[in-house]
């Protein structure tokens, strides 16, 4: 079933839900049409660390083109009688083109970002109806109410207006009655038109009276309107606004939980305030110029409409200072010389004519200063960096009814750091950038100057300095005060708080989240001690705990440690991670008891204790005496995988059979594995990259039928300090057809049907002291009387004395076919032959020898293929290491035939 199929299975309360996180930018029709076609493209698509990477512009690209041609095709395949919706579905593909063919990420992360709020919708439904809060029905009933309110002013003053013009026009005729009346010569009709005077005096001052009354109504009802104006502007800015901002901060370290303050609801809210707030303010002052016009004095009335102007012209200020806020902030880790991108946005640009101007928007970079802008509340006009393209105007887009600029190419030119004080470095130092403008409302008459911070930033100059400065970011993304002194945060946080951050950034970016025994690892090791489970939410960590301590024995710090594991599961362990393949965090010793439990072969993944970003297989095999032993594959790293991934060196791994407990490898690994390509050249003969096992100094691999006599072979990287009893060597194989007469060979790199030798890497007591490339320079080959005699028939491989013996039996045949190695060959002061055999069946061709001569490169058997030697071999090699008296000591070691 679709997820779209199982969202219209939700509660009524939850699809008005989905409606709502949806918005006005996306038709809900167009989710409707298109659900599998959508799901299909983005349920599963990778977590880019930025947007503004271009692998990921790429992505969005791409999908709003194949989006726009999906809708045109949809729109004409829908039934003739579905008007509507071809026409809905057309008009949406026209809408797109328009809006987001110039920012296509902008719609693509939105509609991943919905995507996800589905699948918290479907597991969490309850917590998704409780997002609709009452605090939520408080504002649009406020709203409303406040709605209503300045309609009914609006109305009271309108009809009050209407009064004073009746009220003046019977003042006006008292005074001419007056005059009039002093003109009467007559003394009784003087006498009535006095009294008429009188009388229409006294209507007007029952008059003034009355439209006092209904003035001082009008009065009260403004002075209500601004109160629950101010109720709801503070829960909409300082509630709803301000926990958007902060879920800010927690998305950069990759939350992404259910929020009810959802940016266009909010701007919706806003853009209702503004109007209501601006219709009371003209509703003041035409009271107040109304008044004025009668000059009439009220010494027992106070007068509160100058009062009232003031306040609601506060409200004005805040609700459009508050409302410029940043969208789509800025990379929190800033390399210099680098573009990168952000956009700020008006929510109240649809009112007050104040897209009109298109206001500019310039951007700095501050630090110090950040802290001085905050308590004086005016922009700082200084910087400490310089950034390019960092100007630009607010315009307004009809279509989504957003007021916004997007700065696309801006870059960090130059940055300006304060002095450093005891361990401080630059990572640790703290930026932001500082967004300001200025612009009229209404009709010029207010001029409001506003700006806004963004998150902090950490400024860089070489990408090594990133992981320590992710450090600084997430304490900061995770602790940070929204009112704090900027950049204050606290030096000791509680464990399990940490411990829900660490694990949200690791879900953002790997794709799963980690589980209690994940995070328990995690806290032991931060603390390097043994905790009891769970930890207590008393226990606390310090910001020198987290990131400046060295672990145990190590030179890197917990946060380097897991930073390193993140970044390597993200980039080459997601799938394996997502289903659960990888168990990672775990200590060794908890790993070997579970594998002791165990049948050979089973395996298990984690993260290496001792290598960054490695990770290590630790799996059964028998030892000698049949016991169970728990070996350790040296760790692989991002460079190891850039060769080959770890599903493909799992199934090269032919030890390997079930990961822990008892699943069987390829059903864990099959569907990551690199699929056979095509030649690129059908001239030449393909190959591929292997991985292969090899034995360790302390723990010899056993293979059926091959005696260990290989114990004295070295890693061929000892740097590594991880304890490991299989070391991985990367060779080559062909896939061409092998000739029939050439023995089986699972590792090695073969050339037609020649095959690569060295007659150097001798098993003798000479060799054994060496490295297989001979000794390091300087360093004298042993004497012959330190050689001594050639080693004796036992110490030869098995397969080698057997062969000898059934030839002297006359059990094959020996073919006479020795050459003498050229010296270019061999190691510097040494001889050697070859002599070919072959049994009396199998057929030898012409030029054999030649081939085999034609096509060495010098290439050193591998310990693997010395171990190998349980076939038929077709070739001895004999060297002589030349001393210095000039005479020879022989010893002789069988070479395996690496037969295609």
């Amino acid at each position: 079933m679709s997820l779209w199929a199982r969202v219209n299975q939700l509660p009524q309360p939850v699809l008005e839900q989905i409606r709502y996180i949806y918005g006005n930018s996306f038709p809900i029709e167009v989710r409707h049409y298109l659900a599998e076609w959508i799901e299909e493209r983005l349920l599963n698509v990778p977590v880019y660390q930025h947007e503004q990477d271009s692998a990921y512009e790429q992505e969005a690209a791409t999908f709003l083109n194949q989006l726009i041609n999906e809708l045109e095709r949809t729109a004409i395949n829908l039934p003739e009688d579905n008007v509507t919706g071809r026409i809905r579905l057309n008009e949406s593909a026209r809408n797109f083109r328009q809006l987001f063919s110039h920012n296509p990420v902008q719609l693509y992360s939105h509609l991943i970002n919905c995507l996800q709020r589905e699948r918290q919708c479907i597991a969490y439904p309850e917590e998704c109806v409780n997002v609709q809060d009452p605090e939520i029905a408080e504002v649009i009933n406020g709203l409303q109410q406040l709605q209503m309110l300045v309609r009914a002013n609006e109305n009271d003053n309108r009809n009050l207006v209407k009064d004073y013009e009746h009220l003046l026009l019977e003042i006006h005729e008292i005074t001419k009655n007056k005059a009039q009346m002093e003109a009467i010569d007559n003394a009784q009709l003087r006498e009535h038109a006095r009294a008429a005077l009188v009388q229409q005096e006294r209507n007007v001052n029952e008059t003034v009276t009355l439209i006092t009354g209904k003035r001082l109504n009008l009065v009260d009802n403004f002075r209500k309107t601004i109160q629950l104006t101010s109720q709801v502007q503070e829960k909409v800015l300082h509630k709803y606004l301000t926990q958007w901002k902060i879920n800010q901060g927690f998305a950069g370290n990759g939350a992404s939980g259910m929020s009810a303050s959802n940016l266009d609801t909010i701007q919706a809210w806003c853009e209702n305030l503004a109007e209501i707030i601006w219709n009371t303010k003209d509703q003041i002052r035409l009271a107040m110029k109304n008044k004025s016009k009668l000059n009439i004095e009220e010494p027992n009335l106070p007068d509160f409409l100058p009062q009232s102007l003031v306040e609601v012209t506060n409200l004005l200020k805040a609700l459009i200072t508050t409302t410029f806020i940043i969208e789509k902030q800025p990379p929190q880790v800033m390399k210099t010389n680098t573009r990168f991108a952000a956009t700020v946005r008006l929510l109240i640009g649809n009112t007050l004519n104040i897209r009109m101007s298109n206001p500019l928007v310039r951007v700095s970079i501050i630090s110090a200063q950040a802290q001085a802008t905050q308590q004086s509340n005016k922009a700082s006009e200084q910087s400490c960096g310089e950034i390019m393209n960092n100007t630009g105007n607010l315009e307004y887009n009809e279509t989504t009814k957003q007021l916004s600029v997007s700065f696309r190419n801006m870059q960090l030119k130059k940055i300006k750091r304060a002095e450093k004080k005891g361990t401080e470095s630059v990572m640790d130092e703290k930026f932001a950038l500082l967004f300001q403008s200025s612009f009229a409302v209404g009709h010029g008459d207010l001029v409001f100057s506003v700006w806004t911070i963004s998150l902090p930033v950490v400024v860089i100059v070489h990408g090594n300095q990133e992981p320590q400065s992710w450090a600084t970011i997430t304490w900061d993304n995770a602790f940070a005060d929204i009112n704090r002194v900027p950049f204050h945060v606290p030096d000791k946080v509680s464990w399990n708080l940490l411990a829900e951050a660490l694990n949200t950034k690791f879900r953002a970016s790997t794709g799963r989240s980690m589980t209690p025994e994940n995070m328990h690892f995690l806290c032991e090791k931060a603390f390097r001690a043994n905790l009891q489970y769970p930890v207590s939410n008393d226990l606390t960590i310090t910001w020198s705990q987290f990131c400046k301590e060295p672990l145990p024995d190590r030179t890197f710090t917990f946060w380097e440690w897991f930073y390193a594991a993140m970044k390597v599961t993200r980039e080459h362990l997601r799938g394996p991670w997502n289903d659960g393949s990888i168990v990672g965090f775990i200590h060794k010793s908890k790993a070997e008891d579970y594998l002791l439990k165990c049948s050979r072969g089973t395996f298990l993944l984690r993260f290496s204790d001792s290598e960054l970003g490695g990770i290590t297989i630790a799996w059964v095999n028998e030892s000698n005496d049949g016991q169970p032993q728990i070996l350790h594959i040296q760790p692989f790293t991002a460079k190891d995988f850039a060769t080959r991934s770890l599903s493909d060196r799992i199934r090269d791994f032919e030890d390997l059979f079930y990961l822990y407990p008892n699943k069987p490898k390829n059903e864990a690994f099959d569907r990551y594995t690199t699929p056979p390509g095509q030649p690129r050249n059908r001239n030449y003969i393909p190959s591929e990259v292997r991985a292969v096992l090899m034995p360790s100094n302390n723990n010899p691999i056993s293979y059926p039928n091959t005696p260990n006599s290989y114990g004295h072979l070295q890693s061929p990287d000892a740097s590594r300090d991880t304890p490991t009893s299989g070391i991985t060597d990367v060779t080559f194989r062909s896939d061409s057809v092998r000739p029939t007469y050439f023995p089986e060979a699972r590792y090695g790199m073969g050339h037609n049907y020649a095959a690569s030798y060295s007659g150097s890497n001798m098993s003798s007591p000479a060799r054994s002291q060496t490295s297989p490339m001979g000794p390091p320079p300087g360093q004298e080959l042993p004497s012959p009387t330190s050689v001594g005699s050639p080693p004796p028939a036992q110490q030869l491989p098995a397969c080698v004395e057997q062969f000898n013996s059934a030839a002297a039996a006359g059990n094959s045949t020996s073919v006479a076919t020795d050459s003498t190695l050229p010296s270019e060959l061999l190691q510097p002061g040494a001889t050697g032959s070859l002599t070919l055999r072959t049994s009396a069946t199998e057929h030898m061709p012409e030029g054999f020898l030649e081939n085999i001569l034609s096509d060495y490169q010098g290439q050193e058997l591998d310990d693997v293929s010395m171990a190998q030697l349980n076939t038929n071999s077709f070739y001895t090699v004999t060297t002589m290491p030349q001393s210095s008296g000039g005479s020879n000591a022989a010893a002789s070691s069988p070479a395996m035939a690496n037969g295609i």
